[in-house]
């Protein structure tokens, strides 16, 4: 785990609010065509952000390299989960480590 990333990639509220709504995917996604257990369509992150799909795809390659979220491809598409692991891992060292 790679604590200054993380810092790093949670310093940009855009990068948080996208870590929100994968957390509660089925509130903020519910439109999705594919199951939500794949994760979420990226262009449904670049729609409800209403950012440019590059400035997304940056934040999101972030959040990738830092651990948080996890991407997986499904033929054109690309879905977003969040790693729920190395967030735990995370809230723990900050907790525990200060």
């Amino acid at each position: 785990m790679d604590i200054d990333a993380i810092h790093k990639a949670l310093a940009n509220p855009v990068r948080r609010q996208i870590l929100l709504w994968l957390k509660e995917p089925q509130a903020y996604f519910a439109q999705q065509e594919h199951g939500l257990e794949l994760g979420v369509c990226a262009g449904l992150i670049d729609e409800r952000t209403g950012l440019s799909q590059s400035t997304v795809s940056a934040h999101l390659a972030s959040l990738q390299k830092a651990g948080l979220i996890s991407a997986r491809r499904v033929g054109q598409w690309i879905f977003y989960k969040r790693n729920e692991d190395v967030i735990q891992a995370f809230l723990h060292q900050l907790h525990h480590g200060l």
